[in-house]
């Protein structure tokens, strides 16, 4: 059997954990398509109130789609990076 290494503490302390680095948060790019999908998941609630009981009709066969496509703008404005802007270099005026 192998032999497992304990962390030592002092004083019945718990170790410290550290936060990861490089976490900067939600980019303001996924923070509008989280409020686009918020707003499709808003809409697609509304349109199922038209759905009639046996859901037969546009409103029983358009709303999941619209709430499911909400919910995965959310998920996917939460992991979006920010844009990134290529930077031309410089061009001289000077003629050659």
């Amino acid at each position: 059997m192998s032999k497992k290494k304990r962390q030592k503490t002092t004083g019945g302390e718990a170790p410290a954990i550290s936060a990861v680095d490089g976490g900067e948060g939600i980019s303001s790019r996924g923070k509008k398509v989280i409020a686009g999908g918020m707003v499709l998941v808003a809409v697609g609630f509304m349109v199922l109130t038209k759905a009639d009981p046996m859901g037969r009709n546009w409103a029983a066969s358009l709303s999941p789609f619209l709430i499911l496509g909400g919910y995965a703008c959310v998920g996917w404005g939460i992991f979006l990076p920010e844009k990134t802007i290529k930077a031309e270099p410089p061009s001289s005026n000077i003629p050659s």
